[in-house]
């Protein structure tokens, strides 16, 4: 992005730093669903030093090896998890009978868009 005034220079960082915002709070709101370790406090609490290295807790060490969340869905990657819910949409339908008539109908969301949708706490 090329932005020569001052306002749009502004403007633009303000944009990027309130997606990387939303996707922080996001990926901590998923984390029971997703490769992100669940218990980050758990893992740093159980470290020898706070120079050691951090090693995952053992929640996210046992959802990487089943690939299975404690809910039994599977796990997802942040960009795999975005695909995911883009599967949801809105159908407008139309009676061939009555062309004039027509309605909404909503996709019904599975589990794991379920689970991610009241981990968020916000109804599709």
């Amino acid at each position: 992005m090329f932005h020569w005034a001052a306002d749009r220079v502004r403007a633009h960082v303000f944009l990027c730093m309130l997606a990387y915002y939303v996707e922080a709070h996001m990926r901590s709101c998923l984390a029971p669903i997703l490769f992100d370790d669940p218990d980050p406090e758990g893992a740093d609490a159980e470290r020898a030093s706070v120079v050691a290295p951090t090693e995952p807790s053992e929640a996210a060490t046992r959802k990487t090896a089943a690939r299975r969340t404690d809910d039994d869905l599977p796990v997802h990657s942040f960009q795999s998890l975005l695909a995911d819910l883009g599967t949801l949409c809105l159908n407008t339908v139309s009676m061939p009978s009555n062309p004039a008539y027509s309605f909404d109908q909503p996709t019904q969301p599975t589990p794991p868009q379920a689970r991610a949708f009241e981990l968020l706490g916000i109804s599709p």
